[in-house]
């Protein structure tokens, strides 16, 4: 006979919805700007090559139908919903990768990050913008510019741009925000197994 004693299993007792971690562990909560940075960085190399991919697949969506610059002239709103539509797509797909990316760096406070290279990309383009519109005070760029000749009043263009451009902020942040918890969940998975 074997003298072998079982030890019942203790029933888990779920007290937290998150995974308990040591005080040493909350040093490194928070936002960390390197890892939204990266994120960032990820978000924009995306945003390229998705737009590049975009961009081929409909260059040869309109060589199959022979759709030309007339047709788009003739229906210049759905070809502008359509553009604007795609851009909001492709970037919401590209704010979510860099999310994931800040989130699997960052480890902790995953939408935090996320939410960071969000921040990132604002900044960016308002100095870009604020850069652009210096250069424009001494060289008049913009006069330079000839816009085609679009079947659209300026007031439908510009509710148009105002409405793409809310639409793609909010789309922006949210994907963002949404990638940078999906990306902490993997060490989250690691925590709890731990």
């Amino acid at each position: 006979m074997s003298n072998v004693t079982t030890v019942p299993e203790r029933p888990i007792v779920a007290t937290d919805t998150e995974p308990a971690t040591d005080n040493e562990l909350l040093v490194y909560r928070g936002f960390k700007f390197g890892a939204a940075f990266f994120g960032w960085l990820i978000a924009i190399a995306m945003g390229v090559l998705l737009s590049a991919a975009v961009s081929a697949v409909a260059a040869l969506t309109a060589e199959i139908l022979d759709y030309r610059r007339g047709d788009a002239a003739a229906q210049p709103a759905a070809a502008g919903i359509t553009a604007a539509t795609m851009a909001i797509v492709v970037m919401g797909v590209a704010f979510y990768s860099g999310g994931y990316v800040a989130g699997r760096l960052a480890r902790f406070d995953g939408a935090r990050n996320g939410f960071g290279v969000w921040m990132v990309a604002l900044l960016v383009l308002v100095l870009a913008a604020g850069a652009g519109a210096l250069l424009n005070s001494q060289y008049d760029w913009l006069s330079d510019v000839r816009r085609p000749d679009i079947a659209l009043s300026t007031e439908a263009m510009t509710t148009g741009g105002v409405l793409a451009t809310a639409a793609m902020l909010v789309v922006t942040l949210l994907t963002a925000v949404i990638g940078g918890k999906a990306g902490q969940r993997y060490h989250d998975k690691i925590d709890r197994l731990l």
